[in-house]
């Protein structure tokens, strides 16, 4: 094998892929062990070029992959892997660190802070906090709510009924009852609720179905009176915050005890970087902290596998602090406005239609609608079908509603426009 000429080849058939992915179907249409059956049953016996594993990528693989990196890609929330951070993703494979422990690398813990505190200052969030960055906002929630537990252990946890499920995990897995609350007419958490045996109550900034942002202030003065401890999820809305006119969104986190951003949701990182921040680290410590003779050293420094679940972490910091500098803050103010400007035009032509309605308030890039006749679970899958786009459906107050959530870098109106007309098609 040549690295530098299988490289080359690489970079290349990554350069082409994104130049391209626009013409490929969004989602993919093999069924279920299609692509295994195409793949040999057993390891090679000698070793193989890098060269066909390239080419089975582009004709065995490639038909099985639903493109999260396509421009029409609104369902769920809309993802970018921008091109530094997938530059650093290959810098951090050649430098395979583990950030165990400080000592175990220097830099990658110290980047890590660096940044943390980069994101805290673009978001307006309080710079003394502990921070430090897990895969998803599944493991953060799972840490934030360990941390709970060391606190007050065997009262239950509150979230909305739209809270994402992985809240509901995090509560299963470390042996907290889970309770979900009512929300009101604007899909948020209701806060007239007994919250007095509550040991974490979790509030959303941006629910999954709807993005609707959670009254955290009012959530906030609750919990201390209770004694719970406030998770803010800001997985996905979070990112709005680069924005001072969307800021409004994280009015009373600076009181919560810990919150969730996933800069690989709207802030063009790749899949996976997730940051946590906490008022009380000493929670997580108590929660997470071991040191084992192996691990022990003679510096005064941070170990960040004592304040989170895994031992291992990557070197994710890497491709963080790449996008934040070759974005810049302009740049990431500019292409987040964008995406809202254009769900709002798409909201605006969903009101003007008289067969379609929209389902929910709107407050960021999310759109939240349905036909009014029509099966609209149908009609979804008659649009994704074509290949066009990729949405996704959920339930509000028990009827199908179509979401269209716009988040990718290279999305731009005529292809909003286009998504519009094959959803219109679709509905016959």
């Amino acid at each position: 094998m040549s690295f530098r000429a299988d490289g080359q080849t690489a970079l290349d058939w990554a350069a082409s892929y994104l130049e391209g992915v626009r013409e490929r179907p969004v989602l993919s249409g093999v069924r279920p062990g299609d692509i295994r059956a195409l793949l040999p049953g057993s390891p090679p016996e000698q070793a193989e070029p890098f060269a066909a594993v390239l080419r089975d990528l582009d004709e065995l693989l490639l038909p099985g992959v639903t493109h999260w990196n396509h421009p029409r890609f609104f369902a769920y929330f809309a993802t970018t892997g921008s091109e530094p951070g997938i530059l650093a993703e290959l810098l951090t494979a050649a430098l395979n660190v583990n950030a165990m422990v400080w000592s175990t690398s220097p830099a990658a813990t110290e980047l890590e802070q660096l940044v943390v505190d980069w994101l805290a200052q673009l978001l307006g969030l309080p710079r003394d906090w502990h921070g430090h960055i897990e895969d998803t906002a599944s493991t953060s929630t799972i840490a934030a709510l360990a941390a709970a537990r060391t606190l007050r252990p065997g009262g239950a946890v509150y979230a909305s009924e739209h809270a994402n499920f992985s809240v509901e995990k995090a509560a299963n897995l470390v042996g907290l009852e889970y309770r979900t609350v009512p929300v009101d007419d604007e899909f948020r958490m209701r806060t007239d609720v007994d919250l007095s045996d509550a040991t974490a109550v979790v509030a959303t900034v941006g629910t999954t179905s709807t993005t609707s942002v959670d009254p955290v202030p009012a959530l906030v003065e609750a919990c201390e009176r209770g004694g719970a401890w406030l998770h803010v999820d800001a997985a996905y809305a979070g990112a709005a915050a680069v924005c001072p006119e969307h800021r409004w969104a994280l009015e009373g986190c600076d009181r919560a005890d810990s919150l969730v951003f996933n800069p690989h949701k709207w802030l063009f990182t790749p899949m996976d970087c997730s940051v946590l921040w906490s008022r009380k680290p000493e929670a997580l410590h108590a929660a997470f902290a071991a040191s084992p003779d192996y691990l022990r050293s003679e510096e005064d420094a941070l170990n960040l596998k004592d304040y989170g679940p895994a031992l291992g972490r990557r070197f994710r910091a890497l491709k963080l602090w790449a996008v934040l500098r070759c974005h810049g803050r302009g740049g990431l103010q500019a292409l987040v406005r964008g995406h809202v400007r254009l769900a709002a035009l798409f909201e605006t032509w969903v009101a003007s239609d008289p067969n379609w309605e929209l389902a929910a308030p709107r407050p960021f890039s999310t759109v939240c609608f349905r036909h009014r006749s029509a099966d609209n679970e149908e009609l979804v899958r008659r649009a994704n079908a074509t290949g066009e786009l990729f949405v996704a459906t959920t339930k509000l107050r028990d009827e199908p509603v179509i979401r269209l959530a716009i988040g990718n870098a290279q999305t731009t109106e005529d292809d909003v426009r286009r998504a519009w007309e094959v959803l219109r098609e679709s509905a016959g």
